[in-house]
């Protein structure tokens, strides 16, 4: 792909950002972190969901959990007024430590873990992981904590395994049990927790601790054109959604960014797609506009929703797995993702929706349908449309390796998908 030299360094820009949100994200609790450093640096003002507000109005967000919910007024509420609603979700597949992890195996030190997701499960073998998440102490007090390599789940040598590179078999309890040490027979990994996370370990009550690759994301390619990175699924669109929600000016409509927790294990949570949360601040906020009852029904039925999740760019070795015709490429545009059964929620409203925004940021798009064959995925698009009533459409960037620790996207359909979000919230 060929571009322009100011194209050129924008992309990389946003490249560079990109990396730095996912390395400050390992877990969704750490991207709700960094989601709300970012939004206190753009001036908007952190809401606490647990008292009475003394209004909504301006440029204000909420964190529950691994989740957060920001927003922008129009300067006068009209009549017509609605939500622009753009969802995301902060979580990844990954392992998620077990209490009482630690265990010794004819001399090693190993950690008990529970598979979180859907992951590429193969990918996880032979690569240096660490350990994130968050500590609760006995007062109730959250501590983020996150160590450095000291984890690695090991495959076994093809000379005591002659099958393997032909039927490779993962037991999820035998074979993915990270080794933590050898020779160190009173090793406990929730000590080394305690110690990064500088509390002292008499205090500590529960935990929600997950595996994350500690290998930096980096900009790969003859050309600069892809990067590959853990968490893209969905950390592309979380980053694309915050990067272009800081200069979102008030408009006609409320601009809701809506990141999610728990889509990879079906968002059925408090912080999920299925729960409360983004209905519970739609109505606060409609509460603080004057907006209730009918009146915030008819607000919904004048708001739409870009959901926007990471989608399947077409592998060339596996080419029998896609739509015969519909081809997404990598750099060739965010996808617009389409399924007659509704486990996407575009329809030909929502599509030209979308089609409009990226003609408004000038920006190319494409169109991904699976191949009948192969069953389709679903993403928080359907959840927040059942939910809620309001028009959703279906986007993301095309990825290679989704579900992988080292996932690849292309650079320059991260900086259209900011641009493509952006327009949307500006009224396209």
């Amino acid at each position: 792909m060929s571009v322009s030299a100011e194209l050129a360094r924008e992309i990389a820009d946003h490249a560079a950002d990109a990396i730095d949100f996912v390395e400050a994200s390992p877990t969704s609790y750490h991207a709700a972190a960094e989601l709300a450093r970012r939004l206190d640096a753009a001036g908007f003002v952190r809401m606490d969901e647990a008292t009475g507000w003394d209004g909504v109005e301006g440029r204000r967000y909420v964190v529950r959990d691994g989740a957060v919910m920001a927003w922008v007024t129009p300067q006068v509420v009209g009549e017509r007024a609605g939500f622009r609603i753009v969802g995301s979700h902060t979580d990844s597949p990954s392992f998620k430590l077990k209490p009482h992890a630690t265990a010794s195996n004819h001399g090693w030190q190993q950690v008990g873990m529970e598979v979180y997701g859907g992951g590429l499960l193969n990918s996880w073998l032979d690569r240096d992981l660490g350990l994130a998440g968050r500590l609760v102490t006995r007062d109730g007090t959250v501590h983020l904590v996150r160590t450095g390599s000291i984890l690695r789940i090991s495959q076994l040598a093809p000379h005591l395994d002659r099958s393997v590179n032909d039927d490779l078999h993962l037991d999820r309890q035998r074979h993915l049990m990270p080794i933590l040490s050898v020779g160190h027979e009173g090793l406990d990994v929730e000590d080394l927790l305690c110690e990064a996370a500088g509390i002292d370990r008499a205090d500590l009550d529960f935990h929600d601790v997950f595996a994350y690759l500690t290998q930096a994301p980096a900009v790969i390619g003859p050309f600069g054109e892809f990067l590959a990175s853990q968490r893209l699924d969905n950390l592309s669109s979380v980053h694309s959604s915050i990067a272009a929600f800081v200069g979102v000016e008030p408009g006609e409509d409320v601009a809701v960014m809506a990141c999610f927790d728990h889509e990879e294990v079906g968002s059925s949570t408090r912080s999920g797609a299925c729960g409360p949360f983004l209905e519970d601040i739609l109505v606060r906020i409609g509460e603080g506009l004057g907006r209730t009852g009918a009146g915030f029904r008819a607000m919904l039925a004048r708001s739409s929703c870009v959901s926007s999740d990471a989608g399947h760019g077409l592998h060339p070795n596996y080419v029998e797995k896609f739509d015969p015709t519909n081809h997404p490429l990598l750099n060739a545009g965010p996808l617009l993702k389409i399924n007659a059964n509704q486990r996407y929620a575009t329809d030909g409203v929502g599509g030209a929706l979308w089609k409009r925004a990226c003609r408004a940021a000038t920006v190319p798009t494409q169109d991904f349908v699976s191949n009948n064959a192969v069953p389709c995925g679903t993403t928080i698009g359907p959840l927040t449309a059942t939910r809620l009533g309001v028009l959703t459409v279906d986007v993301g960037v095309p990825l290679m390796s989704m579900h992988s620790t080292r996932e690849l996207a292309g650079t320059a359909d991260l900086t259209f998908l900011t641009r493509a979000l952006g327009a949307y919230w500006a009224g396209a």
